[in-house]
């Protein structure tokens, strides 16, 4: 019994000798916790709340020009909810395509006068086409929802107007209705005739047979309609991003064993450079990483279907790129390191934070604006959109470009600070 206590407490001794372990291990969960506990709403009405998220991006695209469809848009740029921008269709469209933008919605021609006519009797519905982000299913539902609201408002209260030029039109297709539409029709006119004024209370409860007013079609903003989106494709992208910078840590890590089981010694002693010793490690790194990440995304090619509908050499680029970043990153774990369990700890802590906020946890465009614009100097930010605009956004190599150039400046800045940092002597 004295021998296990003892051993017990030489376990116990060790653990709580090295302090920076100790506080990587607590400072991981409460700092992921403390990230989702924000991102979701904080602690509500009864203490202060989490941060608010971004307002959604959406274009409008009005191809009627009437005053029904100003008074729409209006309404959806008055929604605290939506950041709305007046944008001709190619372009709006386009913008939807590089995730620039949630959603589209286009108003067609003739939906002025179509729109009240098509509230009570069986006339031409007018066709409203909304192009949408389709990895961000929340969001369409979100502009769906207003899009809804504000049309049937302003409609509603269009053919409601006794002084309307819509009322006229309508009171004729009523006449001509088959009961009993046509003596329920009647009676809602003669009502809104004695009141004198837009029954906008009467439009929010709808008569039998009162009807939307318009149609909706739904067009996802993807290179290939045929194939469309692919959800596999953005989590491969995101978990591969995680694993393959788990592996820098790995390395980084191995460098600290070797320096404490002396093998750090007989290196130095070869006749090769300080050049040769970290440059040789970081090209390894970065081979080994790059076979990985192009191996676990031909795994999800070969069985879930992702497919590089964009530029395959934007793709490779992408994969060399952050394989790069990958290696060096894992050279600035063992520089800055000390002891192999605490410097684990940090670099964990680290890598789980850029991975979180590149958006492969969750998306980013649930965080709020401040967030958004903060995690652009995050480099995994950089590599999941990349991986995702050449996968099933379907972009062209100038959309790889950008993420390609982040990330190989922020591998040179981490190899810069291994080569300051790194500890030579023993």
């Amino acid at each position: 019994m004295n021998a296990f206590l003892a051993l017990v407490r030489k376990d116990l001794q060790l653990y709580l000798r090295d302090r920076r372990a100790i506080v990587m291990s607590l400072l991981a969960p409460v700092l992921i916790a403390a990230f989702f506990g924000y991102l979701f709403g904080g602690t509500g009405s009864g203490g202060s709340s989490g941060g608010q998220a971004a307002r959604l991006a959406l274009a409008v695209t009005d191809l009627d020009d009437s005053p029904l469809s100003r008074q729409v848009i209006a309404g959806l740029q008055a929604d605290p909810a939506l950041a709305v921008q007046l944008l001709p269709l190619g372009q709006a469209t386009e913008l939807v395509r590089k995730g620039k933008l949630r959603a589209a919605v286009q108003l067609p021609k003739g939906f002025g006068q179509q729109a009240p006519l098509a509230l009570f009797g069986p006339g031409q519905k007018p066709e409203i086409v909304i192009t949408h982000d389709p990895s961000q299913a929340m969001s369409l539902g979100l502009v769906r929802g207003l899009l809804t609201q504000q049309v049937m408002q302003v409609v509603s209260q269009s053919a409601m107007n006794p002084s309307s030029d819509s009322v006229a039109q309508l009171k004729q297709a009523a006449e001509q209705a088959a009961e009993p539409q046509r003596s329920q029709l009647r009676s809602l006119f003669g009502s809104v005739a004695a009141l004198q004024a837009p029954a906008a209370a009467s439009a929010a409860r709808p008569a039998q047979g009162m009807s939307q007013p318009f149609t909706l079609r739904l067009v996802e903003g993807v290179a290939s309609p045929t194939q469309g989106y692919n959800s596999y494709a953005h989590s491969f992208a995101g978990m591969g991003v995680q694993f393959i910078l788990m592996l820098g840590v790995d390395i980084g890590v191995g460098l600290l064993l070797m320096r404490r089981m002396d093998l750090w010694k007989r290196l130095r002693v070869a006749p090769v450079s300080r050049a040769v010793l970290l440059g040789s490690r970081m090209a390894s790194t970065a081979l080994i990483a790059f076979g990985l990440f192009a191996a676990i995304m031909a795994c999800g090619m070969a069985f879930f279907g992702v497919r590089v509908q964009g530029s395959w050499l934007g793709f490779v680029l992408l994969l060399l790129a952050f394989s790069l970043l990958t290696a060096s990153f894992g050279l600035m774990v063992a520089a800055l390191g000390r002891t192999p369990e605490a410097t684990r700890g940090l670099a964990i802590v680290a890598t789980l934070l850029m991975v979180m906020l590149g958006g492969a946890w969750v998306p980013s465009f649930i965080f709020p604006e401040w967030l958004q614009t903060a995690t652009l100097w995050v480099p995994t930010r950089w590599a999941v959109d990349g991986l995702d605009a050449m996968t099933w956004r379907g972009l062209g190599i100038e959309a790889a470009l950008p993420s390609v150039a982040v990330q190989l400046g922020f591998a040179l800045l981490f190899a810069l600070l291994a080569w300051w940092r790194f500890r030579w002597e023993e």
